[in-house]
């Protein structure tokens, strides 16, 4: 059992190699919605056999749950924010989420005898589950523009905490950054395919 304070892993040694194999957004993410689709499943096992400590069992399982959906809600985030396609991903989401939700909710209304152990951990999922269908269903502009603007709020508070110096130090940085990229992409008024005329000597 882990120390007090530990965090513990809520993915197996296992699919963290999975999740190292699937760089593409679209790959990873039908990958955690099948670690979660398990995991719903685990709970649905353990609470069809009455067995003594099965609610730390039930406990556990429904955090691991709910990382599980966090960090697909992540991943799905970062990619949008460098603009790359998620739409396939997104779709696998959607689909397990609202099994999973229906599952969930079975749980929560057939009312378990230990349920008071776990209750916590069950509605957390729940919620968390309803949050990422939510958002797994909306249209990509929207959430792109939502992700973009929450961005530079984050930006906006983190700067407002810096020291001046800091701050000054920071935007210069940023600024050397954008004038290197703009001199890698220097400007023409040549025509695609064109090419610049010889000098002559």
């Amino acid at each position: 059992m882990p120390a007090a304070g530990q965090r513990r892993d809520f993915l197996t040694a296992d699919e963290v190699d999975q999740v190292r194999l699937a760089q593409e957004p679209n790959q990873r993410l039908a990958l955690y919605a099948q670690f979660a689709r398990q995991r719903v499943e685990l709970v649905r096992q353990i609470l069809g056999k009455e067995k003594a400590g099965r609610s730390v069992l039930v406990h556990d399982t429904l955090d691991d749950y709910t990382k599980i959906i966090e960090a697909i809600d992540t991943v799905a985030d970062d990619a949008l924010r460098r603009k790359l396609a998620v739409d396939e991903g997104l779709a696998a989401v959607a689909k397990a989420g609202k099994e999973m939700l229906e599952l969930l909710k079975k749980i929560e209304d057939s009312q378990p005898k230990d349920l008071a152990r776990y209750e916590f951990s069950l509605t957390q999922a729940i919620e968390t589950t309803e949050d990422s269908l939510d958002l797994a269903l909306l249209d990509v502009k929207e959430r792109s523009a939502g992700v973009a603007e929450r961005e530079a709020r984050d930006r906006k508070e983190r700067e407002t905490m810096m020291q001046p110096k800091d701050l000054e130090e920071k935007r210069a940085a940023e600024k050397k950054t954008a004038e290197t990229e703009r001199k890698q992409k220097a400007p023409t008024l040549r025509r695609k395919g064109e090419v610049a005329p010889k000098k002559k000597f």
